[in-house]
């Protein structure tokens, strides 16, 4: 049986987007805040370095080189974060110049997650403490929506290697609630989902598989327009056509501030859990870590503990068999991530475990 090994991809680690620089001056992206990460207690496991240096992941070399180890240890599809701000995309450089350029993506497949969540002081490590300030607002209403849909349907979805299932392109949105206040209620939302699928078909594809990311179940419940209706987090997939739904994060579902064996317990628990009760299917997610205390100048609580090689492959193996279990579905397991380094949750090969997260995927789905 073959596995699809989804990484998500944080395409911040480029200075060639010019916007960049109101968070990273230096022209490195988000390097520059990894490059100047320090322990704020004793025993944390800060500063780390990248065995591979400072790349630009929007060079095609570069993603040459990481199409060559990701496809070499089993990570074969890669999920591009993907935003749209101020009437535009954002940080696409990483994926149209770096992977798509790359002489040798077809190796991989990829798909886009729409990170649809606003922008605020988080990534410039200056001003991280005031989160509440909004640099760009994520929401849009249909007019603007018929621009980005056209947009990825036809820049991405028509291309051989985009990530489909039954045929049809996988597009994942992060943020539901944000996606429904935008549109204007959860009617609305349904609506303009549905003229994305016949939008899709239009330009000659078969439909689109829509995938939403799943929080805990209080953040993602619903509300209509002034509260007029209202829908649980389990009702998403029936309500909005949504056909399968993943986790971004363990971070969004259970206490992180534990060791990983505990963290993993509870995530098995939740995805049997969401498996059973959810009108949709869902696919098995695995962190690899979480502590974004490279961001902030202060303390921040949370640090995944015991992050090793040998426990990240025991949950590789629970998500292995979970798949297995159900064979009926494609064998889709999403991964955070591939280069998260200011979340402290990748796959990329550093200076304290070399290519150990990498190996730790090779010995369970490659044969």
């Amino acid at each position: 049986m073959a596995y699809d090994v989804a990484a998500y991809i944080w395409p911040a680690y480029t200075g060639d987007e010019p916007r960049t620089r109101v968070f990273w001056p230096e022209g490195m992206g988000e390097w520059q805040t990894v490059k100047a990460a320090a322990a704020k207690f004793p025993g944390h496991e800060w500063p780390r370095k990248p065995l591979w240096g400072y790349v630009n992941e929007a060079d095609p070399c570069v993603m040459e080189m990481e199409i060559g180890a990701a496809a070499d240890h089993g990570v074969n599809v890669f999920i591009y974060d993907w935003y749209w701000y101020d009437r535009r995309p954002f940080l696409e450089n990483c994926l149209n110049d770096g992977f798509l350029k790359a002489k040798n993506n077809g190796r991989m497949r990829f798909y886009l997650m729409w990170a649809n969540h606003d922008a605020s002081n988080l990534w410039d490590k200056r001003l991280s403490h005031d989160l509440d300030t909004v640099i760009w607002d994520a929401g849009v209403d249909m007019k603007e929506f018929r621009k980005l849909a056209s947009r990825v349907i036809g820049k991405y979805f028509t291309r051989d290697n985009y990530y489909k299932i039954d045929g049809k392109p996988v597009f994942s949105i992060y943020d539901i609630p944000k996606l429904t206040r935008g549109f204007g209620g959860i009617d609305q939302t349904r609506e303009a989902l549905d003229w994305f699928r016949e939008e899709a078909v239009r330009q000659g594809l078969p439909g689109l598989h829509l995938q939403f990311i799943m929080w805990n179940e209080r953040s993602t419940k619903l509300s209509g327009a002034g509260g007029a209706k209202e829908v649980p987090a389990s009702g998403i997939g029936p309500a909005l056509g949504f056909d399968s739904f993943t986790h971004y994060q363990f971070v969004h579902f259970t206490d992180i501030d534990r060791t990983y064996p505990e963290i993993l317990r509870d995530a098995r628990s939740e995805w049997d859990r969401l498996d059973k009760a959810f009108g949709a299917t869902y696919f098995p997610h695995v962190s690899v870590g979480w502590d974004t205390n490279p961001r902030f100048t202060q303390l921040r609580p949370g640090v995944m503990k015991e992050t090793t090689p040998a426990n990240i492959e025991e949950a590789f193996r629970a998500a292995k068999a979970f798949a297995d279990s159900r064979p009926d579905r494609p064998p889709l397991i999403t991964v955070n991530s591939w280069n998260e380094w200011t979340e402290t949750s990748y796959l990329e090969p550093d200076d304290r475990n070399g290519y150990g997260f990498l190996d730790a995927v090779k010995r369970v789905f490659c044969r």
